[in-house]
């Protein structure tokens, strides 16, 4: 190897462990390892920042934007109210949620796609009396797998899309990926609405969703001792029995912003401190009327007296509170919300809840107006776990919205005008007329998965330009020496599926791509059947929460172990492996 490539595989090497790790965001891993790639030379100068220009990152932003004017006109969640009835079997009801999943993650992003019908799935099974995780796994495969089916339904076939125009002179269709996604769609959406729920553990099925909404522990939550409490002046332990009456658990005590050590059994409660408690939110409101308690925002008089509710929220890996604490964003103070709980799969905090840094897939605990609420929520990018009827605007916009979206998708589909222009021309006309108001626009895009973008494709090039895709593509040729190229195509699939299972399937598709034209190359055969190939592998991150942003959304809520997503994931990704490469190598000759 060249000293670029080893520095180039070195710091690869480097992005994956941080990225599997997972303690730094991965837009921030990404960039410092394009800077790195600077420093060294490997990236040469003017391509420094290329990725940000390029009509991959356009696309991307552009399809989170129509996303949000699609919400915001009502159209989905109208759609979603018309086919969900509480009434039918478990098994119907996954199924017809699935299928409206994948539909709707084929034309617009299975991000947002997830994130409208979550709250409606939520609904529906606390209607019915059961566990919302039975129904919310298959709802997020299936929506990963409905965005196989085109160009805009996930990042990583735009990713493929442009590589190939890069790299061949012509970049893929919005319908090109239709033949295969959609086999692979639709054998996997009857997997886990047929069988893929029956395999999740069995304390999963047998949840009582009648007693409460979600498979969760109770809320981490800080609650204050006002003045005239009658619990000043005894011990933490005191207060067992009574707090036990209203089935909460007193775990801490914070006393002038710092936590007492352990327990803080023996400590004598003063005015002022704040009590740690574990709770579900009906059984705290019930402890703070028996124990004379106060929530901590409202005693700091941040929060107004009436009207005050409690919403429960997930934080999304795209939300400002994501790696930050509530304090940090000065919640209380800037958006008159407070942070009364968290939960995060029944784990407990040493830190004080409004210090703890948030990750994504937390169900936080806000107590404030509706107003307030709704502001908050909107702004910090969080999902509500409720049905958000009340808060659908423009609805009387709603055809206006699918036509325009409708009309770009056709002319661009037909050629007649490029598709990051037909995009930007729905943009602007969702903006002109109030379907996206324009202080949402910005808002409405996943920074973070721009910047991972914008700094993996310089990266992607450099591993071409400095030799790196031909040794592993010679190095997965060798391995399958005198097979066909079709054993090379299923071994590429299975490898850059293991990848996506552990890292980010954008990033995934970007290093991957090159690799598949090499070997294709090396081969002498068509390189579309292995671009298809990765395109198909790097979106089907079904093993780990960490692989897909879907999957982390889900966890939270769905109560879920990172052990439960092989249980169900795993024969989904054989299954795809099965269907795909038959059905690759049928409609993409070799």
């Amino acid at each position: 190897m060249t000293a670029d490539q080893t520095t180039l595989f070195a710091l690869l090497f480097f992005v994956f462990v941080f990225l599997i790790w997972g303690r730094w965001r991965y837009d921030l891993v990404a960039f410092v390892a394009l800077l790195i790639a600077l420093l060294t030379g490997i990236v040469p100068t003017e391509q420094a920042f290329s990725g940000f220009g390029h009509p991959a990152t356009i696309i991307i932003a552009l399809v989170l934007i129509i996303s949000r004017g699609l919400s915001n006109s009502g159209a989905i969640e109208l759609v979603a109210r018309y086919v969900i009835d509480a009434s039918r079997k478990l098994s119907t009801h996954i199924t017809i949620m699935s299928a409206l999943a994948a539909a709707l993650s084929a034309l617009m992003n299975n991000v947002a796609a997830l994130a409208l019908l979550m709250p409606v799935d939520m609904q529906a099974a606390k209607k019915a009396g059961r566990s919302p995780s039975l129904s919310l796994m298959p709802l997020s495969f299936a929506s990963i797998l409905g965005g196989m089916i085109t160009l805009i339904g996930t990042p990583p076939n735009i990713v493929i899309a442009a590589f190939r125009g890069d790299a061949l002179g012509e970049p893929y269709n919005m319908f090109d990926f239709a033949p295969v996604g959609l086999a692979c769609a639709v054998v996997g959406v009857a997997y886990v609405a047929l069988i893929g729920w029956r395999l999740l553990p069995a304390e999963r099925q047998a949840a009582d969703a009648g007693r409460e909404l979600f498979k969760l522990a109770d809320y981490i939550n800080e609650v204050r001792v006002p003045e005239g409490s009658s619990v000043i002046g005894k011990q933490v332990r005191d207060l067992d029995e009574p707090a036990g009456r209203s089935d909460v658990e007193i775990v801490g005590l914070v006393r002038r912003g710092r936590r007492m050590p352990g327990m803080a059994r023996a400590v004598e409660i003063r005015e002022g401190d704040v009590l740690v408690v574990e709770a579900s939110p009906d059984s705290l409101e019930e402890a703070l009327g028996n124990l004379g308690l106060e929530y901590v925002g409202k005693a700091e008089g941040q929060l107004d007296d009436k009207d005050l509710i409690l919403n429960e929220v997930v934080v999304q890996e795209s939300s400002r509170l994501a790696g930050r604490s509530a304090r940090s964003v000065r919640l209380l103070h800037s958006y008159r919300v407070a942070l009364v709980g968290v939960s995060r799969r029944g784990k407990r905090f040493s830190e004080n809840v409004r210090k703890l840094e948030l990750q994504a897939g937390d169900v936080l605990l806000l107590l404030g107006t509706d107003e307030q609420l709704n502001i908050a929520t909107g702004r910090l990018g969080l999902l509500p776990l409720a049905d958000r009827g009340h808060s659908v605007i423009q609805r009387d916009k709603a055809w206006w919205a699918v036509g325009l979206f409708a009309s770009a998708i056709t002319v661009a589909s037909f050629g007649l005008v490029y598709l990051p222009v037909a995009l930007g021309c729905v943009t602007a006309l969702y903006v002109l007329l109030n379907i996206v108001p324009i202080r949402d626009v910005y808002t409405s895009i996943e920074w973070p998965v721009i910047v991972l973008l914008g700094s993996m494709i310089p990266i992607g090039g450099a591993l071409q330009s400095t030799g790196g895709t031909a040794l592993i593509a010679g190095g997965i040729v060798d391995l399958s020496t005198g097979y066909s190229p079709l054993v090379v195509l299923t071994l590429l699939v299975i490898v850059t599926m293991t990848l996506s299972d552990v890292m980010n399937n954008t990033a995934t598709a970007v290093i991957a791509a090159p690799i598949a034209v090499e070997i294709a190359d090396r081969l002498n055969v068509n390189p579309d059947p292995f671009l298809m190939g990765v395109a198909v592998a790097a979106s089907c991150a079904f093993l780990t929460p960490i692989g897909h942003k879907n999957n982390t959304l889900i966890m939270g809520p769905g109560g879920y172990r990172f052990g439960d997503y092989w249980r169900m994931g795993l024969p989904l990704e054989i299954l795809i492996v099965i269907v795909s490469v038959p059905a690759i190598a049928y409609f993409w000759p070799m």
